[in-house]
């Protein structure tokens, strides 16, 4: 069939055969198929949708349009840990050591951040000298001798899915489910992975709004990769007030270190434990979540999970010492500038308000060529539900390097101010979650 007659045919509600759907991945991947017909087709699933066997084939094409690491001669269980994305999320860099130090293998291929979302790497980038471009040979070497290794998207894995997100991006097909889901689930699989565990933020922060969008998504990337003969588990995690203290590249490493010393804030700690739980319950090296909690807590605790940390800093090109003086290494911003929340009981946070206010600070993109400030970002201090006093020690702190008179600095100033919903002292407080955790999907 030409690549018309495949449109025509999903556009009018029918189903694609795995010819088909190989067909029309190979002509996305060898770009014999021109972008106004991918971007035709892309539209076409994004109001018809693909069944359970469709997207399974659909995935599973872009997975092979590129190559699969082979890590089986690796002894170890290899499980991965992916998040949707939210405000503030450092969670990888304390997790991953953390499962290695376990005795489970983590082949990290992660993301950078756009829009209001932090990228693994970025943050990662703020270290000196830590190199996340990496041959597969030397991913394979290091997740072989440490346990662990955190690299980028290279051009050999999932090629397909470059030019379909692309092409998302500016055809107003991204919301699609089953096109994140592949986008998702094609990148992950090619890792050679034996199983995944997926963080599903849900809330004003996060790309999911909905607890039933969130489900939604988690059910097509579970039966992707349950198809695929892969372990998963979905952990719905909430998204509606930033992760831990800081939002910023250079700032969230400190933040995980911290993590890595056994401290840090609440929240951060939690997820690191109950996601590093669910990574060992499917490495086989934990009967269930509660062992595995135990021994997430325990590596953290007694510097072993530091320590493979600090051999990764070093097998990448950075400089280990991050792990010890985390204020000598990183970058510093030029300005340290306080913002104090006017007095009353703080109701609601805006967390997606917060993340752009650091990315106009310089520690996100608005496109893919802005270069990021690895200093910038945001010190949070201020609580869902917490009473601010008048004339209490300013709650927020911006790192940057603007300029007093820089317009982007009073952008970013009023963008704080309105993300707080502040009510009277005596206005009760809001619901509280006790947990970041919402729901968990096995």
């Amino acid at each position: 069939m030409l690549p018309v007659q495949l449109i025509r045919k999903k556009r009018d509600g029918g189903t694609l055969d795995d010819d088909e759907l190989r067909a029309f991945i190979g002509g996305v991947t060898d770009s014999s198929i021109p972008d106004y017909q991918v971007a035709a087709m892309l539209m076409a699933i994004f109001f018809k949708g693909l069944d359970d066997r469709e997207l399974a084939t659909w995935a599973d094409a872009m997975t092979r349009s590129g190559d699969i690491i082979d890590l089986s001669a690796i002894k170890r269980a290899k499980v991965d840990k992916h998040s949707t994305g939210g405000v503030g999320d450092k969670i990888s860099i304390p997790l991953a050591p953390a499962v290695a130090a376990c005795g489970v293998a983590v082949p990290m291929v992660s993301g950078r951040g756009l829009g209001h979302t932090g990228g693994t790497l970025d943050k990662l980038e703020s270290i000196p000298g830590f190199k996340v471009d990496l041959p597969v040979e030397t991913f394979a070497r290091l997740v072989d001798t440490l346990g662990v290794c955190l690299i980028g998207q290279t051009a050999r894995i999932a090629p397909a899915d470059k030019r379909l997100y692309a092409l998302r991006d500016v055809t107003a097909t991204v919301e699609s489910l089953p096109l994140i889901a592949s986008s998702i689930m094609s990148k992950k699989l090619a890792e050679g992975i034996d199983g995944l565990v997926l963080d599903c933020k849900v809330g004003n922060g996060a790309f999911m709004k909905t607890i039933e969008n969130a489900r939604k998504l988690c059910a097509l990337m579970k039966a992707i990769g349950e198809r695929a003969g892969k372990r998963i588990t979905c952990v719905l995690t909430d998204m509606d007030a930033p992760i831990g203290r800081t939002i910023g590249n250079s700032l969230e490493i400190r933040e995980s270190i911290e993590v890595l010393r056994g401290g840090g804030p609440t929240d951060t700690r939690e997820l690191t434990h109950v996601l590093g739980a669910e990574m060992l319950v499917l490495g086989g090296v934990a009967k269930d979540p509660a062992e595995g909690r135990a021994k997430i807590e325990r590596v953290l605790a007694d510097g072993s999970a530091l320590e493979v940390f600090r051999k990764v800093v070093a097998a990448q090109g950075g400089d280990p010492r991050v792990c010890d003086s985390p204020g000598s290494v990183l970058p510093k911003a030029a300005s340290r500038d306080e913002l104090g929340l006017r007095a009353g009981r703080i109701t609601a946070i805006d967390s997606e308000a917060l993340g752009i206010a650091a990315l106009v600070l310089g520690a996100g993109r608005r496109t893919k060529e802005d270069v990021i400030d690895p200093s910038a970002g945001l010190v949070v201090d201020a609580y869902l539900g917490e009473v601010i006093e008048p004339g209490a020690h300013p709650q927020i702190m911006l790192h940057h390097s603007l300029s007093p008179g820089d317009g982007r600095l009073a952008e970013a100033r009023a963008m704080i101010e309105r993300a707080f919903v502040i009510e009277p002292a005596d206005h009760p407080a809001p619901p509280l979650r006790a947990s970041r955790i919402l729901e968990v999907i096995r």
